[in-house]
């Protein structure tokens, strides 16, 4: 629907505004300061982007279901009643799961030189600057796992399932050339994005002091690729495929 494509350009607006200044000033001046409520906010706002991102992709990928698996019941299935309270749950999803990891990230007291090893506010760089327990905040990031990345990628998977059974099913080679040309370019946003993201939080964490630090490199690398690449692609993807 149109109205999710919308909120995925604004996401990607929100996004990039909330980490590439961030970026591009860590590469500019070495040693970059930064306020302890400026790094919680765009902590926040890069949690709620993508959390919210990751729940409205799975909210399209159920309106790819229903225009693809009951064309006839489309209108009657996303009707306004039904997109909007969709979209507008993305978004209350996304931000209440900023603000618990957030404010649990606040609450930890920081020690030392308190340099952030990222070119962002990044939560898994910054709790390693704590000096308490933070056994509570990782529980509460494996749920958020579950909650926004397992579950999500799993209603996905599962819609595309049927999805492509419905379309193997179309007789002619043109019918299924145009009904998943529909749903390509929100799979291919997919892909990227969660593949991304659950290589970045879903990976174990070496402890070899070597690997450590090969894995903070990639971890950077990384959010540049979700936080900066992959918002730039969406729009053209989604162009090309329209």
């Amino acid at each position: 629907h149109v109205l999710f494509a919308g909120n995925l350009s604004f996401l990607d607006i929100c996004y990039t505004t909330s980490s590439v200044p961030l970026i591009l000033d860590s590469f500019l001046t070495p040693r970059k300061t930064i306020s302890l409520s400026a790094c919680f906010g765009q902590m926040f706002l890069s949690f709620a982007m993508g959390a919210t991102e990751c729940v409205l992709l799975s909210m399209m990928a159920f309106d790819r279901y229903v225009a693809i698996c009951n064309p006839l019941r489309y209108p009657m299935v996303m009707s306004k009643s039904a997109y909007m309270p969709m979209a507008a749950s993305s978004w209350v999803a996304g931000i209440t799961n900023s603000v618990v990891q957030t404010s649990q990230a606040m609450r930890l007291p920081f020690c030392g030189d308190n340099v952030i090893n990222h070119f962002t506010c990044e939560i898994l760089a910054v709790l390693k600057l704590a000096c308490a327990d933070i056994s509570s905040n990782v529980i509460s990031m494996v749920v958020a796992n579950i909650l926004f990345l397992a579950i999500p990628v799993l209603f996905i998977f599962v819609s595309y399932v049927f999805v492509i059974a419905t379309i193997l099913r179309i007789p002619s080679a043109e019918g299924k050339k145009k009904a998943f040309s529909t749903c390509s370019a929100h799979l291919t946003v997919v892909v990227i994005f969660y593949g991304t993201i659950l290589f970045m939080y879903g990976k174990p964490k070496s402890k070899d002091p070597l690997g450590a630090d090969k894995q903070d490199l990639s971890d950077k690398l990384i959010s540049l690729l979700y936080g900066v690449v992959t918002p730039m692609l969406n729009p053209v993807v989604y162009r090309i495929r329209t």
